[in-house]
């Protein structure tokens, strides 16, 4: 059997098919495209003491179980990731003491399914494996300096994406029983520093779909215990590519376990215009059974990373000051740079602009398939997930910090590269859950209340309504948003109303963070000859008596206090606390629509320019020092009367 699945494999890589036969590890699957639609999720108690406050965690992050993390040269263990996370100090694959200075709510360790803990493996030496002459490569460029781990890196990516992984690796009777052992271990780890009300832990994986570099990745996360996720096996892009069949596994567990599962799509802005394409996986146009079916199963969009923001384009939305963060090098090709970035692939990339296309096909299909609520996560391959700039563990084991990181050109090819100070310093996942257990998580990302921040620990909140009044955003303002209206992920039945919708708006500073600048309400909406439109509207500002509003709704910058030198800010500038009702004064309650809120904070520092002064670097001139820190809200969606 070994040896037939070796010379199919090999076949299938030369006739470009798959990249591994489809060895199918879990319980068949049960095709239930009828049982798609959405569980009704609870909505919060308006009395819960607990929503005073949003939890703050990472759902993307990989360790040595990850094959291309391992290969670089990660040591760190789920045990270790989790351990972080709750606020223990850890040693770091390279040696140095690593500690939060906050620790987070919540986390999950996601490795890749493909051949999940194989790269430990092949680091250790195993013996079947060393037969393999690119795996002993692998393995002595491992084990020996970063520059080699790095080399050994690049050549793994390239090696997935394109189909020309060992075929050793895809042996069932060596890698089977790595995997089932694996996944059982990493599930016993989960269960046992899940700490009920003060730090949960889910279970997760990453589906990693790449066909030919583009990236096609899914998380996908777990609302139950090791007893009832252990009944099945990661699944991975080695028995399909397609999104669609990860759905079907999906159902298969939910029907034959009685658990719950979610899947959450990443890094839109490498899949060179695949992610939001209008049409699916095999090339055909979209049914309202498939819109329905990515409704369900992916209800929310990872919308920043260390790779990029792909909140917004300024190719696609030129007006927008804001939408250039977290592009430089990013934005030029798919994931391992095999092909490079055409202008007609952005539409298909960015967040904003699938929120439009997702209304668009809802006006012809009755079901809107990009219905899906933001949140931040790392991507992280050190198993260290650190938001703060100041705080930065580096995107993969070669890049923690050392003076020569920031510098380093981590991927090569078409004639472009990225360099190491183009990674965003990490981003965050802010849930509004009613405790801090996995069920009160899991079902506040069901129903997309939910918001992605850059790093920063802002509280935002919204809550969208018709007839909401000063009154209301008193006191009782959030039971009253609850009662007479929807938080961010609702949907606003128009109905009979002629009223305009108001949104109730409040956003808080990080308590250790920097001020805030601006809140502004992004709308997008279909016309009545189906065309799609944006606009952007500062809603709220600091210092608004002397940054007056211009006619054509725009404000001055808020200033700037960062001295690069030193690597420090002051909150001499900005506001702790913005606050307003906003009611859309171009209204129209024919048009469907959506709104969410961005909130900036004032320009602060990047973590290149806190190693420029830790390591006394010069970095290069072209390298981006400082940024301003935001927060994207989760949309509210408007149906037509």
């Amino acid at each position: 059997m070994a040896k037939t699945a070796i010379k199919l494999a090999a076949i299938l890589v030369v006739i470009g098919v798959a990249i591994a036969p489809s060895y199918n590890y879990a319980a068949p699957h049960r095709h239930a495209a009828n049982d798609a639609r959405p569980k009704a999720q609870p909505a919060p108690s308006q009395n819960n003491q607990y929503l005073a406050r949003p939890l703050f965690g990472e759902t993307h992050l990989h360790t040595i179980n990850s094959g291309d993390a391992a290969v670089s040269g990660t040591r760190v263990t789920p045990e270790d990731a989790i351990r972080f996370g709750r606020g223990d100090e850890v040693t770091s694959s390279s040696g140095q003491k690593a500690k939060l200075a906050r620790p987070l709510d919540f986390i999950q360790v996601s490795d890749h399914a493909e051949l999940i803990g194989t790269g430990a493996e092949i680091y250790n030496g195993n013996s079947e494996y060393m037969k393999d002459p690119t795996l002993r490569r692998w393995n002595a460029a491992i084990s020996g300096p970063f520059e080699g781990a790095l080399a050994a890196m690049r050549e793994v990516i390239e090696a997935f994406s394109q189909g020309r992984l060992p075929a050793i690796l895809f042996d069932p009777s060596i890698s089977g029983p790595i995997i089932r052992s694996v996944w059982s271990n990493y599930l016993s780890v989960v269960d046992r520093y899940n700490d009920p009300g003060k730090y949960t832990v889910l279970a997760a994986f990453e589906f990693t779909s790449t066909p030919r570099g583009d990236n096609l990745h899914r998380i996908v996360m777990f609302r139950d215990s090791a007893e009832r996720v252990g009944k099945i096996l990661p699944f991975s892009s080695l028995e399909s590519r397609d999104p669609a069949k990860l759905w079907d596994y999906m159902q298969n567990y939910e029907t034959s376990t009685g658990g719950q599962v979610l899947a959450i799509p990443h890094n839109p802005n490498l899949s060179n215009g695949k992610m939001f394409a209008l049409t699916d996986f095999t090339g055909n146009e979209f049914t309202a059974e498939y819109a329905l079916r990515r409704q369900r199963w992916e209800p929310l969009l990872e919308v920043v990373q260390a790779k990029g923001d792909s909140e917004a384009h300024q190719y696609l939305s030129p007006n927008d000051e804001f939408a250039d963060f977290g592009k430089s090098g990013w934005d030029i090709g798919n994931l391992d740079l095999s092909v490079a970035k055409r202008p007609e692939m952005i539409a298909s990339e960015y967040a904003r602009e699938a929120l439009k296309r997702g209304i668009l096909l809802e006006q012809r299909l009755g079901v809107n398939p990009f219905k899906f609520g933001m949140i931040g996560a790392s991507d992280i391959h050190t198993g260290l997930s650190t938001a703060d700039e100041n705080n930065f563990m580096g995107e993969n084991a070669v890049g923690e910090p050392r003076a020569e990181r920031a510098t380093n050109v981590e991927i090569r090819g078409q004639g472009l590269k990225r360099e190491g100070w183009q990674s965003l310093g990490g981003s965050l996942a802010a849930v509004w859950a009613i405790s801090n257990t996995r069920e009160a998580i899991f079902d506040a990302m069901k129903r997309r209340e939910v918001y992605a921040t850059t790093g920063t620990r802002m509280s935002v909140r919204v809550f969208g309504g018709f007839g909401f009044t000063a009154r209301d955003f008193g006191n009782n303002w959030v039971r009253n948003g609850y009662l007479r209206g929807v938080p961010m992920g609702g949907t606003l039945d128009a109905g009979s109303s002629r009223q305009a919708p108001a949104f109730m708006i409040d956003a808080l500073k990080d308590p250790d963070g920097a001020n805030l600048d601006r809140v502004q309400m992004v709308k997008g909406w279909v016309d009545a000859n189906g065309q799609t439109h944006e606009k952007i509207y500062n809603v709220a500002w600091s210092n608004p008596r002397v940054r007056r509003m211009t006619a054509n709704g725009n404000i001055g910058a808020v200033g700037d206090t960062v001295n690069i030198a030193n690597a420090t800010y002051s909150n001499t500038i900005g506001a702790p606390n913005l606050r307003t009702l906003w009611v859309d004064p171009e209204y129209n309650p024919n048009q469907r629509a959506f709104y969410y809120v961005r909130v900036l904070e004032i320009p602060t520092p990047r973590w290149p320019a806190y190693d420029a002064v830790r390591f006394n670097l010069s970095l290069p001139p072209n390298a981006i020092t400082k940024s301003q820190e935001r927060a994207y809200t989760s949309p509210i969606w408007i149906s037509p009367r």
